[in-house]
């Protein structure tokens, strides 16, 4: 099919002696054909064009402006009490660390390790003593937890082989490589029983270093975060399962050691009516729209079969991209949101409740729904002449920048591989294969180039030719050939499209064939006395 072709082409006998044809002179055929082009031409109408066209209010659009509000504001309230929460639980970490660990800083450089046995035996008893008198030692509001009248006991455990015998100097080993692990050593904080400490077998006798592979204290400690106390809230019960790790997994003559929390925030007595009114107001907001949007998108797929139409009676077949015209990617979009929200927020409703505490996963889902909320906007956006060309060079662009991005990225690939082999026991960003990913990617953009150079160890002087010749190719070939391309695919899809406007030629057949429909919105022949009275017989069809 020739660009310059019409989609459908008018028969010689349906020709009319004038560019005007009168209604009483079409033929039935030829009103059928002008129907279907002026219903096509309805459907890719905005919503400001239908409701001149049939007086029908855009509500789906009032409903996405009044989305784009509530979903905002609930994303700020959530994003405000995660804040408080995230804040106290990061600030109650820092505070283990310097509660436990013997000699922690926080400007300490690098992590925190051990490197002899002495050290190993003093930090264990170091731990254990800070814990008992953990009450006069605290400026926080820290307790032991009692579960049925008992204190929760800390407990310690290790981790080795079975069975092993060391002799570096002999270069002879014989180790049963599988784990085991040491019976947990609990200690009971009841005053009754505290002068057991004084009984407590020393360390050097409870762990087998050679053959160590860590040693893991557990504890427990409640507190109560008093942030919302200013925002006229009930305060939130915490309990921090501590985890302090003794790691030699390595064998290297050096312990690392850290400190791990996990959080279990409990009901305080509070429960906020209006914002758990609010997030069920957000709810059958976004389930609203989802059916909206979704009978939408089945009435434009319904509209594909009219390619039957078109092969019938004329001995066309729609293309494909022409038939994809009818799937709206907005809706898609926005059912996408909406789902995404309606989840978020039921788990937002549990969190409040104190049903659930997986923030992540619910910050994950409501931040998501937000983004995707805020790029629909881009549509109405579209309604605008001067914005749409924004929308149209990017769905134009986008086929060719993946297949151009996929080719790139096989480059990459080879790039980040042969990094990662040669430089990583040279140089600290090239270490791991999902540095060097981050490392290239920054160079991409002109991050840290000065650094990346000036860090590579001289210890090999080949490896360290080598790695000029590797950082100079590849940042000439990226930022000056593969950027600009990139670059150059999107312009000249702008141009193209640009060009499109300004000549005011269709971009595609479909439109081309809806283009020779003249009747504006505002003439009235968009609405048949047969579709009025399916209109009021029907009022949900109404929305549009």
């Amino acid at each position: 099919m020739e660009d310059t072709e019409p989609l459908v082409a008018v028969r010689p006998e349906e020709r009319a002696p004038s560019s005007r044809w009168s209604a009483a002179k079409q033929s039935p055929e030829s009103k059928m054909v002008e129907d279907f082009r002026r219903r096509l031409k309805y459907f890719f109408m905005n919503p400001c064009e239908k409701y001149r066209a049939r007086g029908r209010k855009p509500w789906k659009l009032m409903l996405q402006i009044l989305k784009i509000a509530i979903i905002t504001i609930q994303l700020v309230s959530f994003g405000l009490s995660n804040e408080m929460m995230v804040t106290f639980k990061d600030e109650n970490l820092v505070t283990f660390k310097h509660l436990f660990l013997k000699g922690y800083t926080d400007q300490r450089l690098g992590q925190y390790a051990l490197y002899t046995k002495r050290d190993v035996y003093d930090h264990i008893h170091y731990i254990i003593n800070r814990y008992i008198t953990l009450q006069n030692l605290t400026v926080g509001n820290h307790a032991y937890e009692r579960a049925g009248g008992v204190y929760t006991p800390l407990s310690v455990c290790q981790e080795f082989y079975r069975n092993g015998s060391i002799s570096p100097g002999n270069e002879t080993f014989d180790i049963d490589p599988h784990i085991e692990k040491g019976t947990k050593r609990t200690l009971i904080l009841d005053p009754w029983y505290l002068w057991k400490m004084n009984h407590v077998p020393p360390a050097d006798k409870m762990f087998f270093v050679s053959r160590l592979l860590s040693v893991n204290i557990y504890l427990t400690l409640k507190a109560i975060n008093l942030q919302t106390v200013r925002h006229h809230e009930l305060p939130d019960c915490y309990d921090f399962q501590i985890m302090i790790v003794f790691d030699n997994r390595a064998h290297s003559g050096r312990i690392k050691v850290d400190v791990d929390n996990d959080v279990s925030i409990y009901e305080s007595g509070k429960n906020d009516h209006r914002l758990l009114l609010f997030d069920s107001l957000v709810i059958l907001a976004c389930f609203t729209s989802l059916i909206l949007c979704t009978r939408s998108i089945i009435n434009g797929i319904q509209l594909q079969f009219y390619n039957i139409f078109f092969h019938a009676y004329y001995n066309k077949i729609v293309s494909w991209s022409d038939r994809m015209e009818f799937v709206n990617g907005w809706y898609i979009l926005i059912i996408v949101s909406d789902t995404l929200t309606i989840a978020g927020s039921a788990l937002k409703i549990g969190i409040q409740t104190k049903y659930l505490t997986n923030y992540d996963v619910c910050s994950i889902l409501l931040g998501t729904a937000t983004m995707l909320v805020w790029v629909g906007v881009i549509r109405y956006l579209g309604f605008f002449k001067k914005y749409n060309i924004l929308i149209l060079t990017l769905r134009a662009a986008f086929p060719n920048v993946i297949r151009f991005s996929c080719c790139a990225a096989m480059i990459y690939l080879g790039y980040c591989f042969c990094g990662w082999i040669v430089l990583g026991p040279y140089h600290d960003k090239f270490r791991t294969l999902d540095k060097v990913t981050e490392c290239l990617f920054s160079l991409i953009n002109g991050d840290d180039m000065y650094s990346t150079f000036q860090k590579m160890r001289a210890k090999s002087y080949m490896v360290w030719l080598f790695s000029r010749l590797y950082l100079y190719s590849f940042i000439s070939l990226f930022m000056y050939m593969v950027l600009s391309l990139f670059i150059a695919l999107i312009t000249d899809t702008y141009e193209t499209i640009k060009h499109h406007q300004q000549d005011k030629a269709p971009v595609s057949h479909l439109h081309a064939f809806i283009a020779e429909c003249r009747d504006q919105p505002e003439s009235g022949r968009y609405q048949t006395e047969e579709e009025k009275a399916s209109c009021c017989s029907f009022p949900c069809c109404c929305f549009t």
